[in-house]
C-alpha cells in the first residue's frame, strides 16, 4: 500500500468517526427531548442537555462498549413513558407483520358486509369468532361498540363512516401514532412535581397524581372545540371561586351574544347576563342604544351572574397563564356523557369539580376547612378559597397511552398528529 492510499483510508476513517459521534449525540438529544422540534410549551429548564454531558456520555458508552445501554438511560423515566413503550413493542410483536382487506367506506346491511367485518374486528381480538359465529349480529354489534369505545367514537354498535375508516387504518399507522406520542413525553419536563394535575384533552379526561397515593382522583372533562381549542400549558392552580361570576369573553360576545342583543333585549335576562362598564358599574340594558355597538365600539362587560344557570356552575379553578382558560363546573351536566367532548370555548369543564375542590381543601392545615367550604355552598356564598399547597396543572395531547392493559389510540380531535406525520415526512 502507498502513502496516498493509506491517507485516503485516514480520511474515511475520521469522517465516519465524525458521522458517528454526530449519530450518537443527534439520537441521545431525540430519544431525551424529542424528534419534533420543541415550542415554548416543551422547553423546560431540566430538559436542556449540556455539551459537557453529551461529551460524558459519550465517554462512558465507549469506555465500556455500552452504547445502547447509555442511550437508552436518556429516555424518559415517568412510567407513563415506559408503559407506552412496552405496549408498542407488545402491539408490533402482535400486528407489525399484519395487513387487513379494507372494508367499503360506506356501511352495507348485508351478510356479506357484516361477515367481513367480523373477520376484521376478530384480527385485533374484539369479535371471538370460537365464542360466535360469523353471522351472529348481537355479539357483531357488542364488538363495534367496545372498538369504539376504546377510541373515543359514539358507541352506537353500528359500523358508520368514521367508524370505517378506523377499523381500515392499518397496524403501522396506529404505530406510528404510538411513537408520535412518545415524542410528547419526552418533551415533558425529567421530573414531575410530587402532586400534579394532568388534563388529557384528546382522552377528555383530568387526573390528580400523588406520590403518597398514586392516582387519587380522574374525571371526565369536556374540552374546546376544534375551532375553539383548549391550549397546551404548564402552570400552577392557585385557588377556585365558588359561585364564580363569567366575565363573558369579546369573541363569544361579538360571535354569538351581540346579534341576539340587537334582535331581542330579552336575551340579557333569559342568559341571566348583566351589562358592566368599564368602571365596574353596573347598566341598566334599556339605557343602551344596542344598534350602535359593534367590535369596535363595545365599552362595556357582559358577565353572568353567579348561581346554578351560570355557565360556570358552582366552581372555578384558576391558574395563571396567557389564554385566560380556566377549569370550572358547568350548568350543563348531560354533555359529560358525550362520547366526544370537544365541546366547549376553550375551558376545561369538570365533571368530578366537586372532588376536585374536596382533594384540595384537604391539604390545608386548619382543621374543618372542608365542613366550611360545604357550609358556603350550602349558602351559596361567592367565596374565593386560596390553596395553603398550589397544584401544578399540564395540560397535553396525548392520543394514544397504555391503560387498562393495553394500547388505547384517542381520536385525533385537533388534527395535532396530522401536523406531526407531515412534518415528519
Amino acid at each position: 500500500r502507498n502513502d496516498k492510499d493509506a491517507r485516503r483510508d485516514a480520511a474515511l476513517w475520521a469522517q465516519t468517526d465524525v458521522l458517528l459521534t454526530d449519530a450518537f449525540f443527534k439520537l441521545a438529544n431525540h430519544l431525551h427531548c424529542g424528534v419534533i422540534p420543541r415550542d415554548s410549551i416543551a422547553l423546560q429548564k431540566d430538559s436542556v442537555i449540556a455539551d459537557d454531558a453529551l461529551n460524558a456520555f459519550l465517554r462512558d458508552a465507549l469506555a465500556g462498549n455500552r452504547i445502547s445501554e447509555v442511550l437508552q438511560a436518556r429516555e424518559p423515566s415517568h412510567e407513563a413513558y415506559q408503559l407506552l413503550k412496552s405496549g408498542i413493542a407488545e402491539y408490533e410483536l402482535r400486528f407489525g407483520k399484519a395487513t387487513w382487506d379494507t372494508l367499503p367506506a360506506e356501511y352495507g346491511d348485508t351478510a356479506a358486509f357484516r361477515r367481513q367485518l367480523a373477520l376484521r374486528l376478530a384480527k385485533t381480538g374484539h369479535f371471538d369468532t370460537l365464542l360466535y359465529s360469523l353471522e351472529d349480529t348481537v355479539a357483531l354489534k357488542k364488538s363495534i361498540k367496545q372498538f369504539q369505545q376504546e377510541i373515543q367514537l359514539y358507541p352506537d354498535g353500528i359500523a358508520g363512516r368514521r367508524t370505517i375508516q378506523y377499523l381500515n387504518r392499518q397496524p403501522v399507522e396506529w404505530i406510528e401514532q404510538a411513537g408520535i406520542n412518545l415524542d410528547r413525553w419526552r418533551k415533558m419536563p425529567d421530573t414531575l412535581p410530587a402532586r400534579y394535575l394532568m388534563v388529557n384533552i384528546p382522552a377528555f379526561r383530568l387526573q390528580v397524581w400523588d406520590d403518597s397515593a398514586g392516582l387519587v382522583l380522574e374525571s371526565r372533562v369536556i374540552v374546546g372545540t376544534p375551532r375553539t381549542r383548549t391550549p397546551q400549558l404548564s402552570s400552577v392552580m392557585t385557588n377556585f371561586v365558588l359561585y364564580p361570576y363569567w366575565r363573558v369573553p369579546y369573541s363569544i360576545v361579538f360571535k354569538e351574544m351581540l346579534p341576539q342583543i340587537k334582535k331581542d333585549r330579552n336575551y340579557l335576562y333569559e342568559k341571566n347576563l348583566e351589562v358592566v362598564d368599564h368602571q365596574g358599574n353596573i347598566i341598566s340594558p334599556d339605557s343602551i342604544d344596542w344598534q350602535k355597538l359593534n367590535k369596535n365600539y363595545f365599552p362595556y362587560v357582559l358577565r353572568q351572574m353567579d348561581g346554578l344557570d351560570n355557565s360556570l356552575g358552582i366552581m372555578k379553578f384558576n391558574f395563571a397563564n396567557r389564554f385566560s382558560v380556566y377549569l370550572h363546573d358547568t350548568n350543563n351536566r348531560k354533555l359529560f356523557a358525550n362520547s366526544n367532548r370537544a365541546l366547549s370555548h376553550g375551558c376545561v369543564r369538570v365533571q368530578a369539580w366537586d372532588s376536585l375542590a374536596m382533594y384540595l381543601v384537604s391539604h390545608d392545615p386548619k382543621p374543618g376547612m372542608a365542613d366550611t367550604v360545604r357550609a358556603w355552598q350550602a349558602r351559596e356564598e361567592q367565596r374565593t378559597y386560596a390553596f395553603q399547597k398550589r397544584l401544578p396543572i399540564y395540560i397535553r395531547y396525548f392520543s394514544a397511552e397504555f391503560r387498562d392493559g393495553k394500547l388505547r389510540f384517542y381520536e385525533d380531535v385537533y388534527g395535532e398528529d396530522a401536523r406531526v406525520r407531515q412534518y415528519l415526512r
